[in-house]
């Protein structure tokens, strides 16, 4: 295809590969990972040729390889290294160079730091690094669950631990502006049930929802079962999905969960994550909510509801 060809805006690229227009650039600009033609006004403009490069280099970076080891590697290359099997958990983990590992070093002394402007910037290179599905899985579901460790051990304060999710939430509206639903995406709720109060991982599956098309309103942190459910009813939401993190023995949570359960109309569905899940099974069984161990868990399930709501319309 000649340049004169090129048609697709940077929105249509972001909306066609899940890559935010800032990711895009940034891989475009520092890495040279493709080389866009522009117009008059310094419009960008991508070939078909170039956005399966990106979807390329997005997959290959889903699997744990940085863009700045693949960024120049010709397409061919990318093909062979996407087609081969993922590595393991415990071969990333047992990697002393495993570059989210070191990202997350740098995020929690940050952290420990107060320090806004480092944070951002290790966001920043976690995102152009990891890919968005990168970002959540490999940096910001770890980071969260070692500051929250950090915090349980009082390492650090709560003031530490509001600090980075504030950053995070912030950080993570941006990414996800440009993923604009179309006025079919089915709606959902995001928020956490009375009682629970960190927010990291609600803001987190805000952030995996929206990057895989649905309309997504996020309430905060603890609310009781008649507002979230009014909330649902009024967005004719699909789903909700709550994240529990913390108490795992919450005596008042069970009967909340039931409630949410009795106030929402039958075929909305309830999804349920995060770390003090397992303390709450007996109640997240008898309501028929759907227990997810992860963001990627999360985002899966998301995509076969959809499936089935689709399904249903035709």
């Amino acid at each position: 295809m000649s340049k004169t060809e090129m048609q697709h805006t940077i929105k249509a690229v972001s909306k066609r590969t899940g890559l935010t227009p800032h990711v895009i650039r940034i891989w475009e600009k520092r890495y040279g990972a493709v080389v866009p033609s522009r117009n008059k006004t310094n419009r960008r403009f991508y070939s078909d040729e170039e956005v399966e490069r990106l979807l390329l280099l997005r997959e290959a970076v889903s699997r744990g390889h940085s863009i700045s080891s693949v960024a120049q590697l010709p397409s061919e290359n990318l093909q062979k290294l996407v087609r081969k099997a993922m590595p393991t958990h415990a071969e990333l983990v047992a990697t002393p160079q495993d570059k989210a590992q070191h990202l997350i070093e740098k995020a929690t002394e940050a952290v420990r730091q107060l320090d806004s402007l480092e944070f951002e910037k290790v966001l920043t290179e976690a995102a152009v690094e990891l890919g968005n599905q990168g970002l959540l899985q490999r940096f910001v579901g770890p980071l969260a669950y070692h500051l929250g460790e950090l915090w349980r051990t009082g390492s650090i304060t709560a003031a530490h631990e509001h600090f980075a999710t504030a950053a995070i939430r912030v950080f993570l509206g941006k990414g996800t502006r440009s993923f604009v639903a179309d006025q079919n995406a089915p709606g959902l709720i995001v928020a956490t049930p009375s009682g629970q109060l960190h927010e990291l991982g609600a803001v987190m599956a805000a952030a995996a929802a929206t990057n895989v098309g649905w309309m997504v309103t996020y309430l905060g942190t603890g609310l009781p079962p008649a507002e979230i459910a009014g909330a649902a009813l009024q967005n004719g939401a699909k789903a909700v999905a709550l994240s529990i993190v913390y108490p795992e023995d919450d005596p008042n949570l069970a009967a909340e969960l039931k409630s949410l359960r009795k106030y929402l109309p039958h075929e909305v569905k309830i999804l349920v994550g995060g770390r003090a899940v397992e303390g709450y099974k007996e109640v997240l069984n008898q309501i028929g909510a759907i227990r997810t161990r992860d963001i990627n868990d999360f985002a899966e399930q998301l995509d076969l509801l959809r499936g089935s709501l689709n399904a249903r319309k035709s």
